[in-house]
């Protein structure tokens, strides 16, 4: 017998507790063993009761719980974040300006920030104010919900845009984005290896990456500079469909004979976002450029790019936030037939809420948004008769719940996700409306691959993506419990891809 090592392939977990409902130890045993035949379990008996033979990971009495699913991740954007100028918790557009103006410059001689909020400072973002701290360095700041960025006049020089108050929003600035990612690929995917990483020692094993570029290439090149570390399902855009098409790729499909890396959805942004008030909404925005937000891709045309999507074998992930996005989206998959998820679904009409359910839809949405939007929402939102953040009302109906972080918009930690949704709160605030938390055990299956309604038990013939952590999840009375998680090791396909 062997102790395993990292990157090992084991054939038993010892000494590990099951959690929650639906548990399949037959023998209600305390500890357990969990006995791997190459990627699958094949039993799970009491501790001791069968030979313990081949690469034994040693579980030490912790809780064993499926390998967690981020299912929306802009991968490269989340990875680059790290290294550039933390604007989150600035107060004002003042102190942003002088935050990017004390800031060191890159090696293209241009500074950028992110994370900043500012739908709720005292004062506004001007081209003006930012200049006068930034001087001639090309300075960009990214909204944490990315649909908008603030650039000094250096900055609209170089990119050949303009604007008044020096604020770009939804496609312009989805385009800075995709430039300031634009970097040497070595850089920006050891970015990415190292970000992978740091997601598996939280428990991670897959992600839906949505970053805007053709991510087939990328993950392609980033698996021959050995990548291995979490699977990946990537998204592709309305400008790069026909290349998918072309290309053959459908849904599902693997780029590499291991299948870690496979296709996902298209991806279609149909309407803004809360932050920058652009969220297609029926009831008007007070004091907003746009009254009632945008719909940034109209409903006949999302019909059709789903349409194309689907008779090509790809499903959809349809970015909706606002009521009136949200309706448009469901009212599309009703008439194409299409499958796949709506991204976000941040404002709901009462009555749509039940049609994820019947339209077999899978509900993709980051709880952190509710916690971090709580005062934004009450501010811009307070008049809207739709559900905010409707996470309880869409499990209740019947739909499948799949969590995740928007990262970069919040940090990819699986443990904060869940916490957010059973607690809908991170300080000493009371839970913020409290009747839409969801159960610990729904936002625990609601963070795997099948999502919600697949549950959370392990059972002979699952793939051994498994994550052994040192507290029963679903026992966790506070946020801060939830949240403090610990993981002591994480296994993809019964290979260890962290152990600490």
């Amino acid at each position: 017998m062997n102790l395993a090592a990292p990157g090992e392939t084991v054939d038993i977990i010892a000494d590990v507790r099951l959690t929650g409902p639906g548990r399949t130890d037959p023998f209600g045993a305390d500890l357990v063993d969990v006995h791997v035949a190459g990627d699958v379990v094949v039993d799970i008996a009491p501790a001791g009761a069968l030979p313990r033979r081949g690469v034994v990971l040693d579980g030490g009495g912790g809780w064993l719980i499926p390998g967690l699913w981020d299912h929306h991740v802009h991968t490269l954007q989340w990875a680059l974040a790290a290294r550039r100028v933390d604007l989150e918790g600035i107060v004002s557009a003042a102190e942003a300006a002088a935050v990017m103006g004390r800031a060191g410059l890159e090696l293209d001689g241009r500074r950028v920030g992110s994370g900043f909020r500012d739908a709720l400072w005292p004062d506004r973002p001007s081209l003006a104010l930012l200049d006068a701290t930034t001087g001639d360095a090309p300075t960009y700041l990214i909204n944490s919900d990315v649909h908008s960025v603030w650039l000094n006049s250096a900055a609209l020089r170089r990119e050949g845009m303009s604007a008044a108050d020096g604020l770009l929003r939804e496609e312009p600035a989805f385009e800075i984005s995709r430039r300031l990612n634009a970097l040497d690929t070595a850089v920006a995917d050891a970015a990415v290896i190292e970000a992978m990483s740091a997601a598996s020692a939280r428990g991670v094993v897959g992600i839906v990456d949505l970053d805007m570029a053709w991510n087939a290439e990328a993950w392609d090149r980033r698996l021959a500079r050995g990548y291995d570390a979490v699977r990946v399902s990537f998204g592709v855009y309305a400008s790069m469909l026909d290349r998918a098409i072309s290309a053959g790729l459908q849904t599902g499909d693997a780029i590499d004979p291991a299948g870690l890396v496979r296709m996902g959805p298209f991806k279609v942004i149909t309407d803004g976002s809360l932050g920058t008030r652009t969220a297609a909404c029926s009831h008007h925005y007070p004091n907003a450029e746009h009254d009632f937000g945008v719909m940034t891709v109209p409903p006949a045309e999302l019909v059709e790019l789903m349409r194309r999507a689907t008779g090509a074998g790809i499903s959809c992930a349809v970015h909706a936030i606002g009521d009136v996005a949200n309706s448009h989206a469901l009212d599309a998959f009703a008439m194409t037939g299409a499958t796949g998820t709506i991204e976000h679904a941040q404002l709901v009409a009462h009555a749509d809420i039940p049609r994820f359910a019947r339209l077999g839809i899978g509900a993709s949405v980051q709880p952190s948004h509710a916690v971090d939007d709580r005062d934004m929402a009450e501010e811009f939102w307070a008049g809207q008769t739709a559900v905010g953040y409707p996470m309880r009302e869409l499990v209740e109906a019947g739909a499948n719940l799949l969590l995740g972080s928007d990262a970069p918009v919040a940090r990819l930690d699986p443990w904060t996700t869940m916490s957010d949704a059973v607690f809908r709160t991170r300080d000493e605030r009371d839970p913020w409306r409290p009747h839409q938390r969801i159960a610990a055990a729904v936002a625990l299956a609601a963070s795997t691959a099948g999502g919600s309604q697949t549950g959370s038990a392990i059972a002979p013939g699952d793939i051994a993506d498994l994550a052994i952590v040192d507290r029963d999840p679903l026992a966790a009375d506070t946020p801060g419990a939830l949240r403090g998680t610990g993981v002591t090791a994480t296994l993809l396909g019964g290979r260890i891809t962290h152990i600490g």
